[in-house]
């Protein structure tokens, strides 16, 4: 463990590994943190630091709590010890919130509901990072802390506004990172330090305690090295906060069980930048060949619309309005680009403001249609990777270039994950981003774990199937379901739970009043589960998935004769819904054959495929 915490990245799964291991411990972690963040000399990447006697404490209650608790801590703290970071517009208790402006800082006495969820899950606060102004900007200049540098580069911009954030994740500080995404803050930087960005559905998050930007399109992001790792760290995060306003329940679109439809948008532009369009193409070619994932095209001009909306309409605006009286007592004390840029909302008026909720709702209705034709959409991360000369050079228009490819994701309420891919011929990072319409979370996990794969080979292994396994914590009526056959995991069809969004909860087994019979007939083979309390029966081996309420009729409806849906008991007197068969599916002379005695279908199809291959196929 030596090697890693002296040199390598902090990975959250490699941690509690080597947690659990006993390998290391949140001292020794705690202490590399420290020694890395002073060797670097990065000391623009961040505003305030958790104090040497605050995080001796976490560290001394993590200790305790792994002490007392053994193994056992990490089902209660998944996020056992795992360091992180937060971006200064994010409010942490007892730190001042500045948002990059000393002016406007104030101090917290509750920290931001996301600070809260990471810390009760067990994560190590180590600080707080630098940002573009009140996160406007897509650069990661616009700040008095200073200029955030590329990790690897001193010429090039980290990207803005997550800046800090970004590269306190690259740089090893950190295992994970929170940033704000309104524009494409937590997506830009992530493509230009080779990371994942992970912005979650709108609303999927509550932003309670954040410093808005534009408080009805801005979501809390996260930074990881790997998808699996940004995964993770949503399970802890996601969840309906009644006090946040704009939160919501948003339904998951579960997994598709056929290869997801991609597209790319028509045309494409790189400003120039003969060497982002390089990437991506090899990019976009390597994803093809490797996962078979051909894109059609998408006229790109309705999103390029939308993304007007944004800085050249009224939701300037917003942004205004989200500093109310500041903006005009403290104007002196703003970044005079994002000054300059905020108060373009004086040209606009309220007759302007419905006009462009009419032109948003008009704009979401027709590329609704084109997300009728394929399920996730690629894009370059960033069509270019300016240096801090450009961005001085022409501080607007190179900020409005990097916003091209991640303007419109929210105004269209999109969810979006950006992913490492090919390099540069420069050697620089770079990255495309997966959008898909809300609730899509899940599915865009999936595929960018499987496409971070193809191009790093420290890449979380299993990190795709992982995900696929763990919905988000659900938000939605459920019904609990017992599968006995062919939907269990690992068996034909349970890609089928998968789809309808189902979480698989315990294996088990029925009460002792059970029959099991192999069906005759049936593709794929399927077992009938028959309950029989007047006469000898075992228990039988069960999964117990949790299914959401809107999608258990459809799934229901899918079930074939001789099967149905009922009810099942469970060893300890549980009764679920599950799957039962039709008497006459089992009689004499059915062909169906009694395996009741092999305890479950996963036994009785070990003994099978040694006599007959064909029959566990």
């Amino acid at each position: 463990m030596e090697l890693m915490l002296s040199t390598l990245p902090f990975k959250v799964r490699a941690l509690l590994d080597a947690y659990a291991s006993g390998a290391t411990t949140p001292r020794e972690v705690a202490q590399a943190v420290t020694a890395r963040i002073e060797a670097a000399g990065r000391p623009e990447v961040w505003i305030a630091r958790v104090s040497d006697a605050a995080l001796s404490s976490r560290v001394a209650s993590l200790e305790e709590a792994f002490a007392r608790d053994g193994a056992a801590v990490f089902e209660r703290l998944p996020l056992f010890g795992v360091p992180f970071a937060v971006k200064d517009n994010i409010d942490v208790a007892g730190l001042p919130t500045t948002a990059a402006c000393d002016a406007f800082a104030y101090t917290p006495e509750q920290s931001a509901w996301v600070v809260t969820r990471l810390l009760e899950a067990g994560a190590m606060l180590v600080g707080k990072t630098n940002l573009d102004q009140f996160a406007t900007g897509l650069v990661g200049t616009r700040s008095p802390h200073g200029g955030v540098r590329q990790f690897e580069s001193d010429l090039h911009i980290s990207g803005g506004s997550s800046s800090g954030s970004a590269v306190a994740v690259a740089a090893g500080f950190v295992a994970f990172s929170l940033g704000t995404d309104t524009a494409g803050s937590g997506r830009v930087p992530a493509g230009f330090n080779e990371l994942v960005g992970l912005k979650p559905t709108p609303g999927l998050v509550s932003k309670r305690g954040v410093v808005p930007a534009c408080r009805s399109l801005d979501c809390v992001s996260i930074f990881a090295h790997d998808v699996g790792d940004a995964w993770e760290v949503l399970q802890q995060m996601a969840g309906f906060d009644a006090l946040d306003g704009y939160a919501r329940h948003v339904p998951s679109r579960g997994l598709a069980h056929a290869p997801l439809r991609v597209a790319v948008p028509d045309p494409l532009g790189f400003f120039g930048d003969a060497q982002a369009e390089q990437a991506f193409a090899a990019t976009l070619d390597t994803i093809a060949s490797r996962l078979g994932l051909v894109p059609a095209r998408m006229p790109f001009e309705p999103l390029q619309r939308t993304a007007a909306l944004l800085y050249e309409g009224p939701w300037v605006a917003e942004r205004r309005a989200a500093l109310g009286s500041f903006f005009e007592t403290h104007r002196a004390d703003i970044d005079p680009v994002v000054a300059r840029v905020i108060a373009q909302a004086d040209r606009y008026s309220a007759v302007d403001a419905f006009n462009g909720q009419y032109a948003l709702a008009a704009l979401r209705r027709e590329v609704e249609q084109y997300f009728e034709s394929f399920d996730v959409l690629i894009v370059p991360t960033a069509p270019t990777h300016p240096t801090f000369d450009a961005v001085r050079a022409d501080p607007v228009g190179a900020n409005s270039q990097l916003g091209l490819y991640t303007n419109f994701v929210n105004l269209l309420d999109l969810c979006a994950l950006a992913v490492p891919g090919v390099r540069r011929a420069d050697g620089l990072p770079a990255g495309v981003t997966l959008i898909a319409p809300a609730g899509a979370d899940q599915q865009l996990a999936v595929l960018g774990a499987q496409i971070q794969a193809l191009f790093m080979a420290d890449a979380a292994a299993g990190a795709a199937a992982a995900i696929a396994a763990r919905p988000l914590p659900f938000e939605e009526p459920t019904v609990v379901l017992a599968v006995a056959g062919a939907h269990l995991r690992g068996q034909p069809l349970c890609w089928q739970l998968l789809e309808a969004g189902a979480r698989f909860v315990e294996t088990t087994t029925t009460s002792g009043h059970y029959r099991l019979y192999a069906l005759a007939g049936t593709a794929p083979a399927k077992p009938g589960l028959v309950h029989t309390p007047n006469q000898t029966g075992l228990p039988i081996e069960v999964e117990l998935w949790e299914v959401p309420l809107r999608t258990f009729g459809a799934f229901v409806a899918g079930v074939p004769a001789p099967l149905g849906i009922g009810s099942v008991q469970t060893v300890d007197g549980r009764t679920v819904k599950g799957f039962i068969c039709e008497p006459a599916a089992v009689e004499a002379g059915s062909g169906a054959r009694d395996i009741t005695s092999y305890g479950g279908w996963r036994a009785w199809l070990a003994v099978a495929a040694e006599a007959q291959p064909e029959i566990s196929s």
